[in-house]
């Protein structure tokens, strides 16, 4: 099992980068959360990793924190939720946050994250409630998940990090028309594509 990785970060773009570790390339998905803390493209960074083995693939998760890792773990214990739809979680509300609505009992919050119904909604509740609490991310905050601020983004810069928040958005499961209504609402034109993501998914996912 690879639990952990630590090598130069080859490039970024959400959900999906790359690490090179010792000259071997690993391809990794990973939350919002966690590309909020990434560093510039060739800086080193250390990443705690989970292995998902299917039929017709193996995919790498990669998480800048290991409680960030373990409440992806315990997401994928709830019936009915792939780590598709975990990392969907993760990224579109912080830890503190999704916390937050598993205490409340808030419905209407979980499922303005793409791919969750009422009734899967309903099973986090139940089935999260202590986890929550034992993982301890009520006590994280939201400490560290903001994003890196970046310099102004002219012409070309703009339009591309635009494109790439598009993207990022119609990965993580929301529609294209929705993705690119989300995307263009939280952009005035000198945000990176982390940013642009980051003020979209605060529109759903509320404060």
């Amino acid at each position: 099992m690879i639990g952990r990785l630590r090598g130069e970060l080859v490039y970024k773009r959400p959900p999906q980068l790359m690490l090179d570790v010792g000259g071997v390339g690993y391809e990794l998905d990973a939350p919002m959360s966690t590309f909020y803390d990434l560093p510039a493209v060739g800086a080193t960074v250390t990443l705690f990793t989970h292995l998902a083995v299917r039929e017709d693939a193996q995919v790498l998760y990669g998480f800048s924190r290991e409680q960030e890792r373990g409440l992806f773990r315990s997401l994928l214990k709830v019936t009915g939720v792939g780590p598709r739809m975990a990392l969907a979680i993760l990224s579109g509300m912080e830890a503190q946050r999704f916390a937050q609505c598993i205490e409340a009992g808030d419905e209407d919050a979980l499922i303005r994250v793409p791919g969750i119904g009422r009734k899967t909604a309903q099973r986090l509740i139940v089935e999260m409630r202590d986890r929550v609490e034992g993982l301890g991310v009520t006590l994280a905050g939201a400490a560290g998940l903001g994003p890196k601020a970046g310099p102004a983004q002219p012409g070309d810069l703009a339009d591309a990090a635009l494109k790439d928040a598009i993207s990022a958005l119609v990965a993580l499961g929301y529609k294209p028309l929705d993705a690119q209504r989300m995307a263009r609402a939280a952009d005035d034109g000198a945000k990176t594509a982390e940013e642009i993501i980051r003020g979209a998914l605060r529109s759903v996912s509320g404060p």
